[in-house]
């Protein structure tokens, strides 16, 4: 049997872990940590004083900054966490670091394997370099976010996941819209309340406000008009607790995600779809991998469109949406993927990966939890699966990434220009649970 690995998490200064409320980070954070302790492995996180975790907790703030009110530049408080981990980084098999753009500072001088975890959007211009300035592991948590730099020698692309099974299910619900997010324009919020008018519904609005001038503006100018132009037929819930939340997912006739920005994944979705309320969404970044279009809810190119939709939803079987999202975006099927690849990379109870970005695939050889690790090129091998496994093989410390077919056939060579043998493949949208491109 593997012995236990002795894992770092590295959480942002920003938020303590779990969330009081909103917080996608750092709740990702807290059901990896919960879930790989109770596998028996030593799991350290650090993250701010206030946080409540399984394992050790390392305090890198006193208290969670932005609950605390903080305002300021907190890059500071970032940097601290970076000289924390350093300062600890022999005492760990695998640091998983999910601070963004201070992760790759972490990876350039750690002395352990490095696995960072890309949460946000990636669509700015630096992006590629600051990843690419790295050594450690990347991994994306959508095919979307990935191939917005497809020639990132990307590690994985793992799915967020959530303990979604005690999520409420209602079987009789009322006729009210929900919107659950932030109050910000990419989020759509505003297009939510026009669709309700559209669709001459109510509106349940559950948002988390800003604290910077530009989020103070928008909320003031454009969002408080918006919802005071629906009168009764609106109502703000301010930002909720999760069990509150989930509550109002449940009581809910759908939940409106209208935003336009390339949603890295989107935990809102699979919350709703785990209380069976259904999903009515732009088809932007990632949720064309969490939304079946027509089973789990609909797509829609604008607001009209959107509203028209609203009446599409009463034929839905809620009972097998919820059963589905309890499949697929599991907390267990997201720690299977990560203790895989811990495995894989510190070579306890795997086949190990060479040094800094060697190695692109995680997949195969490990039965379903790789089988669930998904290499850009594609799903690794399962019943009717297309796809691409990449074998790397033990001693291969130059990091081929060897494609291999599913029938055995012979591994690809490097390509050309490509002396180290970094096997730097183009995305391949495939569905992550279909086998299907998004829009078939």
């Amino acid at each position: 049997m593997a012995r236990p690995l002795r894992i770092a998490q590295v959480a942002p200064p920003l938020e303590r872990v779990p969330p009081r409320a909103y917080g996608g980070t750092e709740r990702i954070i807290h059901e990896l940590v919960t879930e790989l302790v109770a596998r028996g492995h030593q799991v350290t996180t650090f993250a701010s004083a206030d946080s409540e975790v399984a394992g050790n907790l390392i305090p890198t703030v006193p208290q969670a900054l932005r609950p605390a009110g903080f305002g300021g530049d907190p890059s500071p408080w970032f940097l601290a966490t970076v000289l924390a981990v350093l300062e600890r980084a022999r005492e760990f098999d695998v640091i998983h670091s999910h601070i963004e753009w201070y992760s790759p500072i972490i990876s350039r001088v750690s002395s352990v394997p490095v696995v960072t975890t890309w949460h946000g959007r990636l669509d700015f211009p630096w992006a590629r370099d600051m990843i690419m300035n790295g050594d450690g592991h990347d991994v994306a948590i959508s095919r979307s976010q990935a191939s917005t730099h497809p020639d990132v020698p990307w590690t994985a692309v793992v799915h967020n996941g959530l303990t979604l099974d005690d999520a409420p299910f209602e079987r009789r619900r009322d006729d009210s819209l929900c919107f659950v997010g932030r109050v910000a324009p990419e989020k759509g919020i505003v297009d939510a309340i026009e669709i309700a008018k559209l669709a001459g519904r109510s509106i349940r609005i559950a948002a988390k406000e800003g604290y910077t001038p530009n989020e103070r503006a928008y909320h003031d100018n454009v969002f408080v008009p918006a919802l005071e132009s629906m009168g009764r037929d609106a109502e703000y819930l301010g930002e909720l607790s999760g069990p509150d939340r989930d509550r109002l997912y449940a009581s809910s006739y759908a939940t409106l995600m209208p935003g336009s920005w390339p949603e890295p994944f989107g935990l809102v979705a699979i919350e709703s779809l785990a209380c069976g309320s259904p999903l009515l969404a732009r088809r932007v970044g990632a949720l064309p991998e969490i939304l079946r279009d027509g089973r789990d809810g609909f797509f829609g190119d604008d607001v009209a469109q959107l509203a028209f939709h609203v009446e599409h939803v009463g034929g839905l079987d809620r009972v097998a949406i919820r059963a589905s999202v309890l499949e697929r975006f599991s907390a267990a099927r997201m720690t299977d993927d990560y203790e895989a690849l811990y495995r894989r990379l510190t070579g306890f109870g795997g086949v190990p990966v060479g040094p800094g970005r060697d190695g692109l695939g995680v997949a195969g050889g490990d039965g379903g939890s790789l089988d669930r690790v998904a290499a850009l090129r594609g799903e690794t091998f399962g019943p009717g699966r297309r796809g691409v496994r990449f074998d790397v093989r033990p001693g291969d410390r130059a990091g081929l990434a060897r494609e291999v077919s599913p029938a055995g056939r012979s591994p690809s060579a490097p390509a050309a220009g490509d002396p180290a043998g970094r096997h730097r493949a183009e995305p391949d949208l495939l569905d992550a649970t279909s086998g299907s491109r998004p829009g078939d």
